[in-house]
């Protein structure tokens, strides 16, 4: 089995080890294309995804919501996946278009989707995805696991106490991106 992951960050790359620990051929697909990476071997463009997709047995969307990644998985990627292709997105709803989505399972372009999250939140009950074949929806509560409040609780207090020291803050959204870049900026400024 072969899997690519779309969205190479912390999330991303603990589905890639997972996924490898049961057996699967991993690869990974994020903003830039790259050889030799540690959790995912080869990471092609996401720009590119239509060109990757045609052999993958489970795409799986853990990306976050930019300009770039806003409808990536859309009816061309669909179109260039394999029929027995499974669409997993856990990352955000808008990643994925969805009207392209059902089209794809209805026309058997694909033969499945597990979806934890949507373009509108909660999913409304008319949504075609509540009642399209091979469509699985879970309740978009991955993150609520035991001892998550104490967990975020010594998060904050950690940031307070670096915030008080003139020290760097740590999972800082880069506003430019989007979301928490991997490397920590080095001056409080760059956080405002």
């Amino acid at each position: 089995m072969r899997a690519l992951v779309v969205g190479t960050g912390a999330i991303g790359r603990e589905i890639a080890r997972l996924l490898r620990a049961v057996g699967m051929e991993v690869c990974g697909a994020g903003r830039n294309a790259r050889s030799g990476d540690a959790d995912f071997g080869d990471v092609v463009a996401s720009a590119d995804l239509v060109d990757h997709v045609g052999d993958v047995d489970h795409l799986v969307v853990a990306a976050p919501l930019t300009d770039q990644t806003r409808g990536l998985v859309d009816t061309e990627v669909f179109e260039a996946m394999k029929p027995t292709a499974h669409l997993v997105n856990i990352g955000r709803g808008p990643v994925v278009d969805e009207q392209a989505l059902v089209k794809a399972l209805e026309a058997g372009e694909i033969a499945a989707a597990s979806l934890d999250v949507f373009e509108t939140e909660p999913l409304p009950p008319g949504n075609p995805l509540w009642v399209t074949r091979g469509v699985i929806i879970s309740a978009h509560m991955s993150g609520d696991v035991v001892g998550w409040r104490d967990a975020l609780a010594r998060q904050f207090v950690d940031n307070a106490e670096r915030w008080l020291a003139d020290q760097p803050l740590s999972n800082v959204v880069d506003k430019r991106l989007g979301f928490a870049a991997p490397v920590e900026p080095s001056r409080r400024e760059e956080n405002a």
